[in-house]
């Protein structure tokens, strides 16, 4: 039987709210880190209270998200993560992903963590399909996604506003027939 959480770069794991609070607050500072996952000016937020709303969210009942953990397997050290959020009645979802580790950025250990969620929203879950946003800015997330499986479906116009520049934002998605396919299942 397959390790359901293991690839051949990373694992994806649960954490303790407080070793999270400190990685995601270390990281949040991170311009970079911060620009090619979301859309909202960045803010700090302190460890204190990034442990309170982790904290909050892991107490939802039922989960709104199934939210995990990347860490590289060679030093077991934490990374970044990986979640599905929310998983909608038609058997949907959004997936979410950041490297948090900059020197980890770029070197597979994104797409390793990739294929193991759509692995486990496919297998575990039984999702019909799995979808996400990307910005255009970011060709090297783009290719990532496309070695998971993920087929180009949209492209909303102008919509986010860097540096001086209006981007798009491009819309993703994969099928659970299209990844059994490409996965020989």
């Amino acid at each position: 039987m397959t390790d359901l959480f293991r690839g051949e770069l990373v694992r994806l794991t649960a954490e303790e709210p407080q070793a999270l609070a400190a990685a995601f607050s270390r990281w949040n500072r991170d311009t970079e880190y911060a620009r090619l996952l979301d859309f909202d000016p960045m803010h700090l937020w302190s460890e204190k209270k990034m442990k309170e709303y982790i904290e909050k969210d892991m107490d939802a009942n039922p989960p709104k998200e199934y939210f995990f953990q990347v860490r590289e397997l060679a030093e077991d050290k934490l990374i970044g993560f990986v979640g599905l959020f929310p998983i909608w009645v038609h058997g949907n979802s959004w997936v979410g992903i950041g490297m948090g580790e900059p020197e980890y950025r770029g070197k597979g250990f994104g797409t390793d963590a990739m294929r193991l969620i759509l692995r486990y929203a496919f297998m575990e879950l039984n999702l019909h399909r799995v979808t996400l946003s990307v910005f255009e800015y970011n060709p090297r997330a783009v290719r990532s996604y496309e070695k998971a499986g993920f087929q180009h479906e949209g492209r909303q116009r102008e919509v986010l506003f860097r540096n001086g520049k209006r981007w798009d934002v491009l819309e993703m998605g994969i099928l659970r027939e299209e990844w059994l396919k490409r996965n020989g299942v």
